[in-house]
């Protein structure tokens, strides 16, 4: 399907479903809802969806001005943002899950979705989900910043998807929901390393393809707090343990905000 040829009477549901996880992210959630406009959802045929946690602030209202899907975790018990993650997949009605964190936006919207698309309908079958590149946005990035994430997305593309050993972000993570569904969804029981594992279980079976075509910006607001060493240091000891033993050694991953 060529995407001029797109519309609503030719496919009645959506092509790509957008699954934002949130939790009390008043400050960040618009900038990223804005990334979709109605224009994209329209022409892509895009569903946005909100899974949150059970947000005390403006986060809801705020969500509720861009869409109606929105899903509220009421349980006492925290929500892992897995857990959070599936929520949303579990509603999702597109052929393609695009999951993206409530801080992070696309460096260029309409070129992203349209890439997405084209690979979902026209492009290689054989990758089954993609990886994407992660940089802090332009005016906040420090040079520590843009050493790190450099390094780190190179890591990824060549060493850890080149392996075959399947990677990616969980800033934002491309999967088609067939095989997302086919291989369970993330671990709702694993606090950290979710996305990693996710992936990992992917390329058991499929390929996963790291495309630096896509670019997305997070917030900085996690290396600020703890910075890239001990960041760094937590995300391998939690990987390794996901890998080895299936959980996290993280038992809550701490928001902040």
């Amino acid at each position: 399907m060529k995407q001029e040829e797109f519309s609503e009477l030719e496919y009645n549901k959506p092509a790509i479903s957008v699954i934002i996880p949130t939790l009390h992210e008043e400050k960040l959630l618009e900038k990223t809802l804005l990334c979709f406009s109605d224009e994209l959802q329209k022409q892509y045929g895009l569903e946005i969806i909100i899974s949150d946690g059970g947000s005390m602030d403006a986060t809801i209202e705020i969500a509720k001005k861009y869409t109606e899907n929105i899903i509220i975790h009421s349980k006492e018990k925290r929500q892992t943002i897995a857990e959070g993650r599936n929520e949303g997949a579990r509603i999702a009605k597109g052929d393609i899950l695009l999951f993206i964190n409530a801080d992070t936006i696309l460096e260029k919207p309409k070129e992203f979705i349209q890439y997405v698309y084209e690979w979902a309908y026209n492009g290689n079958k054989k990758y089954a989900a993609l990886a994407c590149s992660v940089h802090v946005l332009p005016g906040e990035r420090t040079l520590s910043d843009a050493t790190f994430h450099g390094f780190f997305n190179n890591y990824i593309r060549f060493f850890v998807n080149g392996l075959g050993l399947g990677m990616g972000r969980g800033e934002c993570q491309i999967i088609r929901t067939d095989v997302f569904r086919e291989v369970g969804g993330y671990n709702g029981s694993v606090s950290a390393g979710e996305d990693f594992d996710l992936f990992r279980r992917i390329a058991h079976k499929y390929k996963v393809h790291y495309a630096p075509e896509l670019v997305v910006y997070e917030s900085p607001r996690r290396f600020r707090r703890y910075g890239y060493a001990r960041l760094l240091w937590n995300w391998t000891i939690n990987a390794l343990a996901v890998m080895v033993t299936g959980k996290s050694i993280a038992k809550e991953w701490e928001p902040i905000r």
